[in-house]
């Protein structure tokens, strides 16, 4: 049976089949497919999309699936604690953090330097190394222009890629250890983001303000919520696009 909620409040709205494509970025077929077969579900990126651009609920385009205000319950759920800003939080968090890790150990920064000098996060890489865990680095390419721009932003200028060459040369000894993989990003890094199975924390990026100046969520993944998995996601494309290095001074080649 075809989606006729969503074909009718294509309708409502007096827009084409081609305008809608063309204002969610897809093709016209695709949407004609997402009414003709409903179990060809969009993404749900695409489902706030659609239902913002018809001014209707998610779940009433789409009944199984949950309303705004379930969605925000249970994101609500996901937060742990919000820190006004990084230097406020205990040190120890971060060695505590990644100690838990089993599947997935993630960190996602333009330099994160504190995090290199800190010899206890440095032990607890080498032993979740030696246990099996897989373990990904994801840096800033020092002469990407992102990292620019960055730098720009927080007032240290060329510094910022300074740092994250610093940064390589203390995570020296990770290079090699099994499973510890190192990339070099050219991405806008809207948050710093530290992941470590089902938990993670996301240090916000702040014009003209340093990220230990930034806030930071602590949260968690739960049953229904998405701000987890919205992170996640994220982490996921950096990943991607990323391009891996297998030593400290392995920062040429970079890709625009």
């Amino acid at each position: 049976m075809a989606n006729e909620r969503l074909r009718g409040a294509i309708v409502e709205s007096g827009l084409t089949l081609d305008q809608v494509a063309l204002n969610l970025g897809v093709a016209a077929k695709t949407v004609e497919r997402w009414i003709s077969d409903p179990s060809r579900k969009p993404y749900r990126r695409f489902q706030y999309a659609t239902a913002s651009l018809l001014q209707r609920e998610v779940s009433y385009l789409w009944q199984e699936e949950r309303t705004s205000a379930e969605v925000t319950e249970a994101g609500n759920a996901e937060l742990i604690k919000l820190y006004p800003h990084r230097s406020v939080m205990p040190t120890r968090l971060w060695p505590q953090l990644y100690a838990q890790a089993t599947r997935h150990f993630d960190v996602l920064v333009y330099s994160g330097f504190w995090l290199t000098e800190d010899a206890e996060f440095h032990r607890v890489v080498k032993e979740k190394s030696a246990a099996g865990v897989s373990i990904r680095f994801m840096l800033g390419e020092p002469d990407s222009p992102a990292v620019a721009v960055r730098g720009g932003d927080e007032g240290i200028g060329p510094a910022m890629a300074s740092k994250i060459r610093n940064a390589l040369v203390n995570y020296g000894s990770l290079f090699g250890l099994p499973g510890v993989e190192f990339r070099l990003h050219s991405t806008t890094l809207y948050n710093s983001i530290y992941r470590a199975d089902d938990e993670m924390l996301a240090n916000g990026h702040l014009y003209g303000v340093g990220a230990y100046m930034a806030p930071v969520l602590h949260i968690q993944r739960v049953p229904g919520g998405e701000l987890f998995d919205a992170y996640a996601e994220s982490i996921e494309r950096v990943w991607e696009t990323a391009r891996p290095i297998s030593k400290p001074d392995d920062i040429g080649g970079h890709r625009p």
